[in-house]
């Protein structure tokens, strides 16, 4: 495989591409109108436009993708994530056309794409998993009798769903009628399948997931686990690795399970196997996400391994280079993800253009990106602008280097969530591991911010007067005075 393209924008195609060229391996980038001068697009070898802004028009028309790999003769496509990441259509488009799909079969995306299909596909490897029926339902009355069985609070999830849409958690039966028709209403309009279950809701949960990388000769390790517990909107903007809960017992346990669920559906590449933890350690397979995740750094940092490397390895029909009991933990990472969201205004997309952007630099500390400064933020794609992240020798060194890092962050134009990731840092429950995912529920309101910059305003305001006063304590000439030196050079 000596070219290929990435089916991407932004930082994970920046991402990408940085390891390609580390391997020899000549790069292609499509880009949409809008991205035409983006930092991919500029760092690949070959780019290729695909169509207007909306991503309807560019980086989701399947067809446009196969020409232009075709075009510029790419042997294979890495999909990055969103997108056409884990659909099943595009994955079996790219082979069907001879070309080779960075990524897992089209069967193991079908499967575990669908959270159902995912349960019934590992109820024979005695995988825990939390109450519910494993049926999609959307009759009211049924959903009432399975709920009074499993006892609430309970959640409604989308069959198809992802990132939070399509979930509703329901504390009683009255409310049950209403949340379920929001719930499927969500998932017709963000997936077009309107099909749900009901599950009971862990209380006080954490989200942990597990790294798994297979070849295609059956070869099935783990890379660990991340912990994802710092959520908004069901949506992770902070996680780590290791999990600071996990006792070594417990993580092999779930790292077994992980490699259980990938040997369910044949999984060949990169992916990623999530749990629930209940507060008594107790935990449940939630669903299997079949690309690269988001926040791969934190693993990458803990095991020394480049995980875009072995995905392409991989799909070169490469050999795992590494056994299980090779693996192993060094260190301890941290990852807040960027976005230009407005922490102070319900966390609402910030729109505008990167006046100041100069990335922290250090031992320790990476910034995985797609932006510089001077560009606009456009209004059309998720907007993360960077995943920062830190290692440090211990957990405690990863939060100290982060605070430091975002504080070397500088960023104007727009609104980011960097004070977020700050606060995050810097509370209590978070230093001490003793947090789940209701943390931003239970922890955080924009008045904390608020008064936070209030107070550096205040400090800043003492600052600049005392400058001032000692200023005015200096000895000073007068305007108006005469000079000798003007009086006596000629």
């Amino acid at each position: 495989m000596k070219k290929i393209l990435i089916a991407n924008r932004g930082e994970i195609a920046l991402r990408i591409m940085k390891t390609a060229q580390k391997m020899g391996i000549k790069t292609v980038a499509v880009y949409s109108d809008v991205d035409r001068n983006a930092p991919h697009v500029k760092f690949a070898d070959e780019a290729v436009l695909l169509g207007k802004a909306p991503s309807s028009e560019s980086y989701l028309v399947m067809d446009k993708i196969i020409e232009a790999a075709k075009e510029t003769g790419a042997q294979g496509i890495h999909p990055g994530y969103g997108f056409l990441s884990e659909n099943a259509e595009f994955a079996k488009m790219v082979t069907d056309n001879g070309i080779t799909f960075i990524g897992p079969k089209p069967h193991a995306i079908e499967v575990m794409g669908n959270k159902l299909a995912a349960k019934e596909a590992v109820k024979d490897y005695s995988i825990p998993m939390v109450p519910g029926i494993e049926e999609a339902i959307t009759d009211i009355e049924l959903a009432k009798k399975i709920a009074k069985k499993i006892g609430f609070p309970i959640l409604i999830k989308a069959s198809a769903g992802g990132g939070g849409k399509g979930m509703r958690v329901v504390e009683s039966i009255q409310d049950l009628p209403e949340q379920m028709e929001r719930a499927i209403s969500e998932a017709v309009a963000a997936f077009g399948d309107g099909s749900v279950f009901i599950e009971k809701y862990v209380t006080s949960p954490r989200h942990i997931e597990i790294q798994v990388l297979a070849d295609t000769f059956g070869n099935v390790v783990h890379l660990f686990e991340r912990e994802c517990s710092v959520q908004r909107r069901h949506q992770k903007v902070v996680e780590e690795a290791p999990s600071s809960v996990l006792t070594p017992e417990i993580r092999k346990a779930m790292g077994e399970a992980a490699i259980k669920v990938a040997k369910a559906c044949d999984y060949v590449g990169a992916g990623t196997v999530e749990f629930l933890l209940d507060a008594d350690k107790n935990f449940y397979f939630l669903e299997m996400n079949t690309r690269l995740q988001v926040e791969h750094p934190v693993t990458e940092l803990i095991t020394d391994l480049d995980l875009v490397e072995q995905q392409i390895k991989i799909a070169r029909g490469e050999l795992l280079e590494f056994t299980q009991d090779q693996l192993s933990i060094k260190g301890h990472a941290l990852e807040v993800r960027v976005y230009a969201e407005d922490p102070l205004d319900n966390f609402l997309p910030s729109i505008g253009t990167l006046s100041t952007y100069i990335k922290p630099e250090g031992s320790g500390v990476r910034v995985d990106d797609g932006f510089e400064q001077g560009m606009p933020i456009p209004i059309y794609y998720d907007p993360m602008l960077s995943k920062l992240i830190t290692y440090g020798k211990n957990r405690a060194e990863a939060i100290q280097l982060m605070i430091k890092a975002i504080d070397n962050y500088k960023i104007e134009g727009v609104s980011t969530t960097l004070p977020f990731g700050k606060f995050v840092c810097e509370h209590e429950a978070f230093q001490t591991g003793n947090f789940d995912t209701h943390f931003v529920k239970d922890y955080y309101n924009p008045e904390h911010l608020i008064k936070e910059f209030a107070m550096e305003k205040e400090i800043a305001a003492e600052v600049g007067l005392k400058l001032y006063l000692d200023n005015l304590k200096g000895v000073k000439v007068p305007r108006n005075a005469s000079s000798n030196w003007k009086k006596n050079r000629n």
